[in-house]
């Protein structure tokens, strides 16, 4: 989106005013975040303000000092000229210098406010420009180019964040479209979500669709048994720790075999640091034992990765790491998701100093990791994925997201899968290029993952398979109760008999009559319900509060 920008600010001919440093944009980089993000220098700017007030003030006081001890000179201005007047004069003209220093230095820290204010003016001016979808032509526009050059149908990045930003029914979509689920099912679970007043936001909904239209693919515990490891051969090899190299070794460990993920142990300046990689999506056997597959998806954007955390906490003991050890977590698409929700999972920060996180293709823009937590953010303009949960990641010192802008094709032949931008030889490209800029915020991010595990090396390798729990046997089905009859034209329930209830003529609750078939208040198969619509033996249906 095209920013809104203070009028005379920064250039030579507007009065010399401060101007923050623009992140590089356009070309084959866009950079948000870090320490050349606006926001970050901005708040530079306001901690600047705010200390050269501090010292005017100081200023002041010794100012305002030196003027009494003039004062108390008065009385010796009539002494000879050198130990009176001129005294006097002298500390006089002292005080005056003071003053001149204090004057500058409001005048300064009042320039340096001025700039601050008016650009957190204009970021707001963006942000209320999109939030009121006054951006909409501008979007459309871009993804209509994106389309026409690149022959594929599917929405940009930005185009979906907006849409699934601003309306329940197209993000419903957008999520149906990333789970494989049917969009009704994800429009059931918006309509009970907005019924139990918890709103529509991406967590809530999948919490709905996952816990009570779809409890078959609710979210299960993880283990991680070793492929290699200890006992079983763990591989000592050469390892690139560069955005890219770790990149290539999510797409190895994918090829590897479902589930599987990777834990690489390096040795920088004397202290062991370990790498986790999370491969993305693997579709196929929904609610299966992969934990990677569709469902993970949910598991991850609903539930903050609890199970699969664990899994991963479990596979690096079985790897070596000490609690506190550092740890850097790697991963594309889905597999992004489960390394960004390690930086606020209280039980993996508990037991590990996780010192930053590397996501490809992944929608992470409403997980804030724990201070300290560096981060960096690869998406593709013409990848419609990281825009699925409809925000954008936070624009912070220690949080830089970069967009890729090349225009990118799906090779001919070849399946095109999620589309052309998501594809993770793209995002491979991408980190190379990101590791050759010279931007500021670049540069700082790519140098505290060298600080954590060096600039590759030997290592010592290990894989995991992540293995989903089996899903809990179904609840047996309840026996049907044979009514006994009791008087002409009236029936009574044997065991659980409703006090003072008694059903008139031939007729069981829901309008069934005995021995025959029929809808009624009965759902799921259950051969009777008395009180509600029970499904399932028990269980409550969907859309309905949980049975007492």
């Amino acid at each position: 989106m095209a920013g809104t920008e203070p009028t005379g600010a920064g250039e030579p001919g507007h009065g010399g005013q401060l101007r923050p440093v623009e992140p590089v944009s356009g070309g084959a980089l866009s950079v948000r975040g870090g320490v050349g993000g606006i926001s970050f220098q901005l708040q530079e700017l306001d901690a600047g303000a705010h200390g050269l007030e501090v010292l005017a003030r100081d200023l002041a006081a010794v100012e305002l000092g030196i003027y009494r001890v003039w004062e108390g000179l008065g009385n010796y201005q009539r002494d000879e000229p050198h130990s009176g007047a001129e005294a006097l004069t002298a500390v006089w003209e002292g005080q005056r210098s003071v003053a001149a220093v204090r004057e500058e230095l409001e005048h300064l820290a009042g320039s340096v406010r001025g700039c601050q204010l008016e650009y957190s003016a204009a970021e707001g001016a963006n942000v209320l420009v999109a939030q009121l979808g006054l951006d909409t032509p501008w979007l459309a526009g871009e993804w209509l180019a994106d389309s026409a050059m690149s022959g594929d149908g599917r929405p940009n990045r930005a185009s979906t964040e907006a849409m699934a930003g601003s309306s329940r029914l197209l993000g419903g979509a957008v999520l149906a479209a990333l789970l494989g689920t049917p969009p009704g099912e994800v429009d059931a679970a918006a309509r009970m979500a907005l019924a139990s007043g918890g709103g529509t936001g991406v967590p809530v909904l999948l919490r709905m669709l996952l816990d009570r239209v779809r409890p078959d693919l609710r979210p299960r515990p993880v283990t991680a048994e070793p492929v290699t490891g200890t006992g079983k051969g763990a591989a000592d090899t050469t390892v690139d720790t560069s955005p890219a190299g770790l990149l290539a070794r999510a797409g190895a460990v994918d090829e590897a075999g479902p589930g599987q993920i990777e834990v690489i142990r390096t040795a920088n300046g004397g202290r062991d640091a370990f790498i986790v990689i999370i491969p993305g999506t693997q579709p196929g056997n929904m609610g299966g034992p992969n934990p990677l597959d569709e469902v993970g998806i949910g598991e991850s954007l609903g539930y903050g990765s609890e199970y699969t955390a664990a899994g991963i906490r479990s596979a690096l003991r079985q790897a070596g790491a000490e609690a506190g050890d550092h740890v850097v977590a790697v991963g594309y698409s889905q597999g992004g998701i489960h390394a960004m929700n390690l930086g606020q999972d209280k039980a993996f920060l508990a037991e590990y100093d996780l010192k930053y996180v590397l996501t490809a293709g992944s929608p992470v823009g409403a997980i804030t990791p724990a201070p300290g937590v560096s981060s960096l953010h690869l998406e593709h303009r013409q990848d419609w994925v990281p825009g699925s949960e409809g925000l954008p990641n936070p624009d912070t010192r220690d949080r830089v997201t970069v967009t890729l802008n090349g225009l990118v094709r799906t090779p001919s032949g070849e399946d095109s899968g999620l589309g052309p931008g998501h594809r993770l030889t793209n995002y491979e490209a991408g980190a190379r290029a990101v590791s050759a800029s010279a931007d500021p915020s670049l540069a700082a991010s790519t140098a505290v993952l060298a600080g954590v595990v060096g600039t590759g090396g030997a290592a010592t390798v290990s894989r995991f398979q992540l293995v989903r729990a089996p899903r809990p046997p179904a609840p047996a089905a309840q026996p049907f109760l044979t009514p006994a009859w009791s008087g002409a034209g009236k029936a009574v329930l044997p065991g659980n008999v409703l006090p003072g209830h008694v059903l008139p003529g031939n007729v069981l609750p829901g309008g069934l009559p005995p021995g025959g078939s029929g809808g009624g208040a009965v759902s799921g198969g259950s051969p009777l319900s008395v009180v509600g619509a029970v499904s399932g033996g028990g269980r409550p249906a969907a859309g309905l509060p949980p049975a007492k």
